[in-house]
Order: C-alpha cells, then sequence, then structure tokens
C-alpha cells in the first residue's frame, strides 16, 4: 500500500471522511483498468484533489480521465451512478430490472395489479420460468446516502405475506415462489436483520448480498443502462427513457424511435458507435 496526501472528502450523506485512494485505485482495476492505469489515473486524482471535494467531484474527475484512455472500463466503473441516473421518476428502473431478468431467461411483466389472499396489489415486476414465479418491489432512489430502510421491508413483507396465500396463472405456476425488495442503492443493516430473520423477503440491492447482488447480476447479464452514455445530454437520455428505452445497447436498434423524436442523424450515428463499443451484447 502506498503512501497517498490526507484528504478529507463529503460523503453523499453530508458526512467527511478521509478518501481513499488505495480504494479508489482498486475499484478502477476492478472496472477493467489495468494496475498502470488504475495507478496513473488515481496520482492525477491526487493531484488535482483539495480538502472539502465531494465523492461525485473525485468520480467525475476520475471518470473523465478513464473515458479518454479505456472507454469500456470507464462505462463499468460508472455503472453504478448510471443507475442513480435512471430517473427521475423509478420506471426506467423497474423497466431496467425487468431487462436484466429477461436475460436471465424470465418472461417478465411490469406494473401488474394483482388479487392477494384479501385485498389486490399493485407489483412493480412479475417475473416467471418453468421453476419458479418471482414478484419484484423496486425501490429507485436518485442518491448514493439513500437506503430502505426496516419500515420499507415490513411494508414490502405485509404485501407478499398477502400475495403467498393467493393463486396465480403465470406459465405453468400457480403460487408465488419468491418476494424480492430490490433497489439500486442499499439497505440498512436493521432492515438487512429483519429480511434474514423473517425470510419472507429476498433482499437484492447494489453490493447485498455479498455474492450475486445488482452490481454482479447486471455485469452477468451484460447490460448497462442508457445513461452511461456519453454522446447522449441528460435531456435527450430521459426522453429516450420517457419511451421505455432504457438500455445502452438499444441505441442500435430503436434508430427509427429517435428519428421519430427529432434526433439528429449524425448524433445517431455517434450514440450507435459509442453503444458499440462500451455494451456490445
Amino acid at each position: 500500500m502506498s503512501e497517498h496526501r490526507d484528504i478529507f472528502i463529503v460523503k453523499s450523506n453530508g458526512e467527511r471522511e478521509r478518501f481513499s485512494f488505495d480504494k479508489l485505485e482498486a475499484s478502477l482495476v476492478r472496472s477493467g483498468a489495468n494496475t498502470e492505469l488504475a495507478k496513473e489515473v488515481t496520482a492525477h486524482v491526487e493531484k488535482e484533489a483539495v480538502n472539502g471535494m465531494t465523492t461525485g467531484d473525485i468520480y467525475r474527475h476520475a471518470f473523465s480521465i478513464l473515458h479518454a484512455r479505456e472507454r469500456s472500463a470507464a462505462v463499468r466503473y460508472s455503472l453504478r451512478r448510471s443507475l442513480l441516473a435512471l430517473g427521475p421518476t423509478g420506471f426506467p428502473f423497474e423497466k431496467f430490472v425487468g431487462e436484466v431478468l429477461k436475460r436471465r431467461g424470465y418472461q417478465v411483466l411490469l406494473d401488474q395489479t394483482l388479487l392477494g389472499h384479501c385485498v389486490d396489489h399493485e407489483m412493480d415486476i412479475v417475473a416467471w420460468n418453468a421453476e419458479k414465479l418471482m414478484m419484484v418491489e423496486a425501490k429507485y432512489h436518485h442518491e448514493l446516502a439513500y437506503k430502505s430502510d426496516v419500515k420499507v421491508v415490513l411494508y414490502v413483507k405485509s404485501r407478499f405475506d398477502d400475495l403467498y396465500a393467493a393463486s396465480f396463472s403465470y406459465g405453468n405456476r400457480t403460487k408465488l415462489d419468491e418476494g424480492w425488495l430490490i433497489t439500486n442503492t442499499k439497505f440498512t443493516d436493521k432492515a438487512i436483520k429483519y429480511a434474514e430473520c423473517t425470510g419472507t423477503v429476498r433482499l437484492l440491492g447494489w453490493n447485498y448480498p455479498n455474492h450475486n447482488n445488482l452490481h454482479h447480476l447486471i455485469e452477468e447479464t451484460g447490460l448497462h443502462p442508457i445513461t452511461c452514455l456519453t454522446t447522449l445530454s441528460e435531456s435527450q437520455k430521459r426522453t429516450l427513457m420517457e419511451q421505455g428505452i432504457v438500455l445502452c445497447e438499444s441505441v442500435r436498434t430503436e434508430k427509427a424511435k429517435m428519428r421519430s423524436l427529432g434526433f439528429d442523424e449524425r448524433l445517431i450515428e455517434e450514440a450507435e458507435a459509442e453503444s458499440s463499443a462500451l455494451c456490445p451484447s
């Protein structure tokens, strides 16, 4: 472990902490940058870093350097914040999770109204295959500091309890096998403890559980959100998400839709080229 300057940054929740340049270097390597490039980016960020910078400032600085040198690694490095950009409503995140489940072999329906044993429930995602019927409550947050707490798990559990007691018809599946609460950020410790204790609600967050979490699932399927593209502006990405286009790779198959929305032909070509380079799935 090398010696680094003591720089104190402001986290997304407002707390101050000493920034770990070793962790930055490690995250760059995990994103696909070779060791030499990771050290170079980290050294550049450290040279320019000052006390009081935010984690967002650090991220944007590192991303800009990495993107200029190794774009595919930059996409993987930006994945977590790309998920945060799937807003301002929660629907693009629900749609993205649905696409990930489709890639894993499930049939998927969004925004379903389901009759439980006692009352009806609006469910974000219903996914099934020959072996399993699962229902998903998706919780989208636009800030890293936001966590799904135990109150959310309690509420979702009560809904799933009613749905577990009901019967359905999705392929050959008539009973709910698994109820999931999926978020793009994290859970509080108490939320995790309660979910693990009851066993009724399965949790999936950015880094929970340690294995097969949302980050791993996205990497496994090779899908990335459209928000990772740099050729499109924030408003252009939002326009596409409002039309249900949430995947980076979809830019290559939705060119007619983009033309109908008024996108310039040159921009469409640039976005397609970036999509092919960054999201080859």
